[in-house]
């Protein structure tokens, strides 16, 4: 089952969209804040965002926004704006879709349902040629770059996602500070060196359950480090 966010804070058009959604087979869930809206969007899984524009906190421009850093999930906004330039910085920002008030209802469930068969289409072909890492709960997509803890997606920079990797694919090898500032930067070891610990020090915070004991990437005291499977 499809889930879908519906960001709105006039409530009885939220609960109309969620009614003709759920009709339609789809789990909704409502934020009428875009500041609480935004966190759960960058946080929680869903398949669809439906944004208004005009919101307390944060509006839907820069909720947008935030989503496209991180997610290529689709978005609807939804506004009574029927301004073009509105529409145009819309889907500029990276929104899929844009419908404005009022709308009848069965348009919005047909646009829905059109975006995310689009998006399962876009998903299903390119999910053969993704090159995956899988180890006890963690899930790292190389061809996507995304990582999931436990189901639960963590976002990672460039260098904490090719240090990850590089271990997780080198399991139960000791690695000095060393040869992986010479893997993943590139450089000899004349360089800071440092930045490593300071690495896996990121990378342990968000893939341990306790970082003074991890279960993951193991530290071997007066060597360097090694991934434990």
């Amino acid at each position: 089952m499809s889930k879908v966010l519906i960001v709105e804070d006039e409530v009885a058009i939220a609960d109309l969209e969620k009614d003709y959604l759920e009709l339609s087979g789809f789990e909704v869930e409502i934020e009428t804040s875009g500041d609480i809206g935004l966190s759960r969007a960058l946080t929680e899984e869903f398949d669809m965002f439906i944004l208004d524009l005009m919101l307390p906190g944060v509006d839907g421009f820069e909720i947008c926004k935030k989503i496209r850093e991180v997610k290529n999930t689709p978005i609807l906004m939804v506004s009574a704006k029927k301004d073009d330039i509105d529409k145009i910085r819309g889907l500029g920002l990276g929104a899929d879709d844009y419908i404005t008030k009022p709308f009848s209802p069965s348009e919005l469930v047909a646009r829905v349902k059109a975006h995310l068969a689009r998006y399962e289409r876009l998903i299903g072909s390119n999910q053969m040629d993704n090159d995956l890492v899988e180890i006890r709960g963690i899930k790292i997509d190389k061809t996507a770059r995304r990582v999931w803890v436990n189901e639960e997606e963590k976002q990672f920079t460039t260098k904490e996602f090719d240090l990850l990797t590089f271990l997780a694919e080198n399991p139960n090898r000791v690695f000095t500070k060393e040869e992986l500032f010479r893997e993943i930067w590139d450089m000899e070891s004349i360089g800071d060196i440092a930045t490593v610990t300071v690495h896996i020090k990121k990378i342990r915070e968000k893939i341990e359950i306790n970082t003074a004991k991890p279960q993951y990437i193991e530290t071997i005291w007066g060597v360097g480090y090694r991934f434990k499977v």
